[in-house]
């Protein structure tokens, strides 16, 4: 993935996926679209639903399980689209803090706010006549919903500090895996960009749907290491079955982890003793909710018994609990002033 700004959390990307230097025999049991694998009848669905969507300029929503591969979805569909040839800028809206995503939106003049040394080009007019990838879009505060609303109806934004109007000819793909209705029914996203957004919904199915894909996707993640090792190590057929009976609640980003995993454990077989599968399912331990205890409390008591079970890494628990990593340190920081106020409260009371 090509980055021409310096901000890490937008991208320039030009569809060059090392997936593309892949021999026949690494996917000889799988279909490709773009960057996108499979042969099972939930991902040419997907695929014949991709082609038709992406000759269209209609706004396309991605939903689907952490893990499944919607921004290679999102890639997919700009690559065949007529927009091909023009930039692809991502923008991960649960990475950028509230009060600088407006900027990374639209742009800013110098000397706009404190810090702003140089003027700046927004994601907007970074991808003007091409595609603009919005990920973890339930995360945008709800202050600049507004915003990329009117830019979504009107075409027209201004940098902020200018008083210039400018226009956008971009093709929107927002991507989720988060829950809409929670999220409008709690008020933090507007229903009328939901509607905006969702111009062609398109859900991605979880690997656990995809049947024969997941021996063939972990054979052609094992290939594709010993292409670049120069090896020739295999599967056994205990490791197949236990690859197929697996859930995969990490879907493919879960699978390619576990074949890495097993191909440096192994020699010239990997058997299932190799393939380090975490199941949260079955080693979780079940969360204790004491009686009398209030939604919000169990879920504090959910955030903490998950992050102490994943030793306190914040990414981890973050994707265990299918929230962002802002989301998650947001919510610890207000648990973390709450318990400050408490014993201040305390030490109030017993000093009367």
């Amino acid at each position: 993935m090509k980055t021409n700004s310096p901000n890490r959390f937008v991208s320039d990307t030009r569809l060059e996926s090392a997936d593309h230097t892949d021999t026949h025999s690494q996917c000889q049991d799988l279909t490709r679209l773009g960057p996108l694998l499979g042969s099972s009848p939930p991902m040419q669905e997907l695929f014949s639903i991709v082609r038709k969507a992406a000759r269209h300029r209609a706004s396309i929503l991605l939903t689907g399980e952490s893990g499944t591969g919607k921004e290679l979805v999102g890639r997919t569909l700009h690559e065949l689209s007529p927009r091909c040839d023009q930039p692809l800028i991502t923008l991960n809206c649960g990475a950028v803090a509230s009060e600088l995503i407006e900027s990374e939106l639209f742009g800013h003049k110098k000397g706009s706010f404190t810090g702003a040394s140089e003027t700046t080009r927004g994601i907007f007019e970074q991808a003007h006549k091409g595609t603009l990838f919005l990920d973890e879009i339930t995360e945008m505060p709800a202050a600049q919903q507004v915003n990329l609303l009117r830019v979504l109806e009107s075409g027209e934004f201004r940098k902020l500090g200018s008083d210039r109007t400018n226009s956008a000819d971009v093709r929107i793909i927002a991507a989720t895996n988060g829950d809409f209705n929670e999220a409008m029914d709690k008020g933090a996203f507007r229903e009328d960009l939901y509607y905006r957004l969702a111009q062609f919904p398109i859900k991605i199915p979880p690997l656990r749907e995809r049947g024969t894909d997941i021996e063939a996707l972990a054979k052609h993640f094992l290939a594709r290491r010993n292409s670049e090792e120069g090896s020739d190590v295999q599967f056994d057929d205990a490791a197949l079955d236990k690859l197929r009976s697996h859930h995969w609640p990490g879907n493919i980003r879960e699978l390619r982890h576990t074949v890495e995993r097993a191909y440096i454990l192994a020699d010239a077989t990997i058997t299932p003793e190799q393939l380090i599968i975490e199941s949260r399912r079955s080693s979780s331990p079940a969360l204790r909710i004491p009686e009398g205890m209030t939604l919000a409390d169990i879920e504090r008591e959910a955030i903490l018994q998950s992050l102490e079970l994943h030793g306190h890494r914040k990414k981890a628990c973050a994707g265990a609990l299918g929230i962002s990593v802002k989301t998650l340190y947001n919510k610890l920081e207000k648990y973390r002033t709450s318990r400050v106020d408490e014993q201040r409260d305390q030490a109030d009371h017993s000093v009367s």
